[in-house]
């Protein structure tokens, strides 16, 4: 019993390493610094594997002077090679960290792991050795001076696990229980149910968590094109300059943020208003051509939005054109440029933008109402207008408070396309909401790193108010988002 029980330890230590080994090479894949296919500067620094696996062009996209019939300081042969030999690292890796996944069904899914884990790791050692013949074909057949070529730390990071993978593998292969020939793959209901989540898991992680390393630009004094060096190391510096020599502007760009998303939340019952007069529509064929055209302007782009509003509303615009021409009321005011009203017709082309699009979620919930219900009432008496408000709102209630907790999480979020196609010399005051203020202090003015502290800022609000509004609404309602 003592025996057996050390032995399920043990396999319990070696199958989660192998799970954290896995977890981590697959993170590998999307790092630059940790790229081991960067054997020469001509590979750009900011690749990464998965990057030089999937696009041929990008790998070569610095070494195309090199690569020219006047230069001819590499082949191009060469850059073959360490394309085909990143693909086989990351085939590798995929192959570990689908063994990983599979190791938490029944025995024979675990010897399973242990071929899929074995073979993936080989597969990664033949690509990192592929890498290092070509390393060694450019250091015998390019000049020092013209192409340096170099083993990155990340090619030795990479074998490291690609070996420490190899060995858990033979290490499963031996102590695991070995399955009858009889026994079919089997796996629990909620393990299954894990399998499915993970690549969502994993695009989440890669697309919303791992740009979070980003924001250590924040305590850096960094200007685009420049190494990240610890001689730019600054602190909190730029945390200083935004509330003192920004502190009016963040102010004011504040106040722009907080109306309009004020605008959008004292508004955001109509798309399920919208929904309700909607399913009230007894012609289904005119039902369909409302939906349709109050859906389609969500797909939209904005510059073809303000391409519209610059048809209608420009001095020389439709509405000009109608008081001059039709009217003979002489009129050359441009209501698309001018400062007034500017909150109020941001939210009105959003409202129209949106409407349809976000009454689709209302509609469904209207769909999933018990028919009996509207039976009954019919038979007690209620009218149509008595079944929208004792039936249909009442039931749309839950959906619309959980859309409304999720809209006050995201206040400080207003978009950037809408304000940057709309935005003018006349309007800018009132126009600037944060997202547009970071991509202007960003880009525009080149102060990464005081874009980055903003949008540091604005993560951590949003998050706050998030939890904080989800307990209120726990407190209040006894339900809770998240």
């Amino acid at each position: 019993m003592k025996q057996e029980t050390t032995n399920k330890t043990l396999l319990f230590i070696l199958e989660n390493m192998m799970r954290v080994t896995a977890f981590f090479s697959a993170v590998m894949m999307f790092l630059a610094k940790l790229n081991p296919a960067r054997i020469t500067i001509l590979i750009n620094e900011t690749m990464s594997l998965f990057t030089s696996a999937v696009s041929f062009k990008k790998l070569t996209s610095e070494a195309l002077r090199a690569l020219s019939p006047e230069k001819h300081w590499v082949y191009i042969s060469d850059f073959y090679i360490i394309n085909g030999s990143s693909i086989a690292i990351c085939l590798g890796i995929v192959a570990v960290a689908l063994g990983a996944a599979l190791s938490i069904g029944n025995a024979k899914f675990k010897r399973l792991t242990t071929y899929l884990v074995g073979a993936g790791s080989i597969l990664q050692l033949a690509g990192l050795v592929g890498i290092y013949v070509d390393y060694t074909r450019l250091l015998m057949s390019v000049s020092p001076d013209h192409v340096m070529a170099a083993i990155p730390i990340g090619y030795y990071i990479v074998m490291a696990f690609a070996i420490l993978s190899f060995l858990l593998a033979i290490a499963l292969f031996i102590f695991e229980p070995k399955p009858t020939p009889k026994m079919e793959y089997e796996m629990s209901r909620p393990s299954q149910l894990m399998i499915m989540f993970l690549p969502f898991a994993a695009l989440i992680f890669v697309f919303s968590y791992l740009p979070l390393w980003g924001w250590r630009y924040a305590f850096f004094d960094y200007q685009a094109g420049m190494d990240l060096t610890l001689d730019r190391f600054v602190g909190f510096y730029w945390f200083k300059v935004l509330f003192s020599s920004t502190g009016s502007d963040i102010l004011r760009v504040l106040r722009n943020t907080f109306i309009m998303s004020g605008l959008g939340l004292a508004t955001s019952w109509l798309p399920m208003i919208f929904a309700v007069f909607l399913a009230e529509i007894t012609s289904t064929r005119f039902k369909r051509v409302i939906q349709l055209f109050t859906t389609i302007p969500n797909f939209i782009s904005w510059v073809l939005v303000y391409a519209l509003a610059l048809a209608i509303f420009s001095t020389d615009g439709f509405i000009n054109g109608f008081l001059s021409n039709v009217l003979n009321i002489p009129s050359d005011t441009n209501y698309l440029m001018e400062d007034a009203g500017t909150w109020i017709k941001m939210w009105a082309w959003g409202t129209w933008k949106g409407l349809g699009w976000s009454a689709i979620i209302y509609i469904a919930a209207i769909s999933s109402i018990d028919p009996v219900m509207y039976e009954a009432a019919t038979i007690d008496g209620a009218s149509r207008f008595q079944k929208m408000r004792y039936i249909t709102i009442p039931s749309l209630l839950p959906t619309y408070f959980v859309l409304l907790v999720l809209s006050v999480a995201a206040i400080l979020s207003n978009g950037m396309d809408q304000y940057l196609v709309f935005e003018n010399p006349a309007n800018t005051d009132q126009i600037t909401v944060l997202d547009l203020y970071v991509y202007q202090i960003g880009l525009d003015k080149g102060l990464i790193p005081l874009s980055t502290v903003v949008g540091m800022l604005k993560s951590i609000i949003s998050i706050t108010l998030l939890l904080s509004v989800n307990a209120l609404s726990k407190r209040v309602r006894g339900e809770s988002v998240i």
